[in-house]
């Protein structure tokens, strides 16, 4: 029909007018101008394929459904691969193009504003593409089920796009489909969103939708059972994979009881929380925590605040909020004194997977930048040492890991490796030798330092090429209270690091004696080889976080 065809044609100019926004990568500028030199011998062919995509009819999708679906044959002819060679431009590819300088980061300011009920208002213009992003910040997230029950701010937010009290949720998508909008909702351990994007020309009927769900979820019986399946099939699969059985235990072990970052950090609760969860009680979160003066909403892209405003104050100017919501619990906790070991079975495993986890400082202290340098020396990158050690050197894991989760409060330090089952012993031995190493028998060298500077300078301006990209940066200031020039000064800081930073940045965080170590696999064949390891502690431990001796 013709209303199927517009809503076609909309997402395809959507998705085009999204894509040329980055320079590189799958659907980018690049991408894009070089399919078309390729294919059919002319960078800017594109602009003929919109042309076409326009002036497509329903007759002439009909005729050429009719001409090339009416037999239901497909006949597909493989022929040999033609050699080529490439033009000779007088380029010489023997050897990488000097670049002789960098690009300077270069953000938006960022614009400030409250409507009339306190909703505070972010935005950074970006005027390449005409797309407005918007990204609604609840102080929540998963940290929020301390008043509730594990899993329920989860629950909340994936179930405020099914349905409001005007729209079903099939209306809410086909409504966006035609707009060429997209929204999407999530949690995070400190916060929930709401997104848009909006093509600006759709811009007014693209907000009203949000607004919409933003402030009349209807929370529908029907759908709230089929999202309760869907989460309990979730936890049952997070369960058996040994990776997510780990990090579901890890924040338990590490916080405690009573803490609001205790609870599995997949945000997905457990079976028993889901199983006893109400549609009434995804009604209270949104009711406690969803007020504007408990909100910030960041905008970024093709408009301005003099346009904005007005919009916005029609839309959510009328939005009051109750009595605050209560303060989450996270209190600093003390690290353990000793290290302690939990063995999870997971027979028939083709690997085992290691995770070590401790508490280090929140992501808004005065060494953060230093602790993240270090990080990437010792776990963070794919040339780190411990990557270089257990994937690169002795072949035993496909990857190993260290990082850092981001949190207003104290963070998990993790480091982790899936290796092959008959090298378990061997690598968490490895692990444990890389974590002392870097403390004081082989510290961070000059060439280290000077290479992660590198990496985490030159790529700033490519890491901000997209609005989406700029709302995260934005996202993360307000979030941890980081300063507004915190992106601005980051270069200029790293750059003046030096290995007695370093250094000290590894006495602070790591802490070997000190971790909680995780191991999932096949306890028949590794737990005698882990035994010898010498754990004063240790104990078998069951996919739900039950202690079994």
């Amino acid at each position: 029909t013709e209303s199927e065809l517009d809503r076609i044609k909309t997402q395809y100019r959507a998705r085009f007018i999204r894509g040329i926004e980055r320079i590189g990568g799958f659907g980018g500028k690049s991408d894009i101008l070089a399919q078309n030199e390729v294919y059919a011998g002319s960078p800017d062919f594109y602009k003929t394929l919109l042309k076409r995509a326009a002036a497509v009819t329903p007759e002439n999708m009909r005729k050429v459904a009719a001409e090339w679906l009416s037999d239901g044959v497909y006949i597909l002819e493989v022929h040999p691969f033609p050699s080529y060679k490439n033009k000779d431009e007088g380029v010489d590819r023997s050897k990488l193009p000097e670049i002789t300088n960098f690009p300077e980061l270069q953000l938006p300011k960022l614009q400030k504003v409250a409507l009339s009920n306190g909703l505070k208002v972010i935005l950074a213009e970006r005027r390449q593409i005409p797309v407005v992003d918007f990204q609604l910040l609840v102080d929540a997230g998963y940290a929020a089920d301390q008043f509730a029950a594990a899993g329920v701010a989860g629950m909340t937010l994936d179930m405020m796009d099914e349905g409001t009290t005007t729209r079903s949720s099939l209306e809410i998508s086909e409504a966006l489909e035609k707009l060429g909008a997209d929204l999407s909702t999530s949690s995070t351990l400190d916060s929930s969103t709401v997104s848009l994007s909006a093509l600006r020309g759709n811009l007014n009927a693209s907000l009203d939708i949000y607004a919409d769900v933003i402030l009349n979820p209807s929370f529908p019986e029907a759908d709230f059972q089929r999202m309760k399946k869907r989460r309990l099939a979730g936890i049952r699969q997070e369960k058996s994979r040994p990776l997510m059985t780990a990090l579901r235990l890890l924040p338990g072990l590490v916080y405690g009881k009573g803490h609001a970052y205790g609870n599995p950090w997949t945000g997905t609760g457990n079976e028993q929380t889901v199983m006893a969860m109400k549609r009434e009680d995804l009604e209270a979160v949104h009711r406690t925590w969803f007020q504007p003066t408990n909100a910030t909403l960041i905008v970024t892209g093709d408009a301005t605040l003099d346009e904005l405003v007005p919009k916005l104050e029609a839309r959510f100017g009328e939005w009051k909020g109750g009595e605050q919501p209560p303060g989450k619990n996270i209190a600093e906790v003390p690290s353990r004194e000793s290290r302690v070991l939990y063995l999870v079975d997971k027979p028939g495993a083709l690997q085992s997977v290691i995770i070590t986890g401790l508490l280090a400082p929140p992501s808004n202290n005065p060494d953060e930048i230093a602790i993240e340098t270090m990080n990437n020396i010792l776990g963070g990158t794919f040339t780190s040492r411990l990557n270089m050690n257990l994937r690169e050197d002795k072949h035993w894991a496909y990857g190993a890991r260290s990082l850092l989760f981001d949190a207003r409060g104290q963070r998990i330090y993790i480091t982790y490796a899936p290796v092959q089952t008959d090298k378990t012993k061997e690598s968490m031995a490895e692990v444990d030798k890389e974590l002392r190493e870097i403390l004081q028998v082989r510290p961070a060298t000059a060439d280290e330092l000077d290479k992660s500077k590198r990496n985490q300078t030159l790529r700033l301006p490519g890491r901000f090429e997209t609005k989406g990209a700029l709302r995260g940066a934005i996202s993360e200031i307000v979030q941890f209270g980081l300063p507004e020039d915190y992106y601005e000064t980051y270069a200029g800081k790293v750059q003046a690091l030096e290995l007695t930073d370093i250094n000290a940045a590894a006495e602070r965080v790591v802490k070997p004696d000190r971790l909680v170590w995780i191991v999932v696999g096949d306890l028949a064949k590794v737990e005698a080889g882990i035994r010898e390891l010498g754990f004063e502690e240790a104990h078998h431990m069951d996919p739900d976080g039950n202690v079994l001796d």
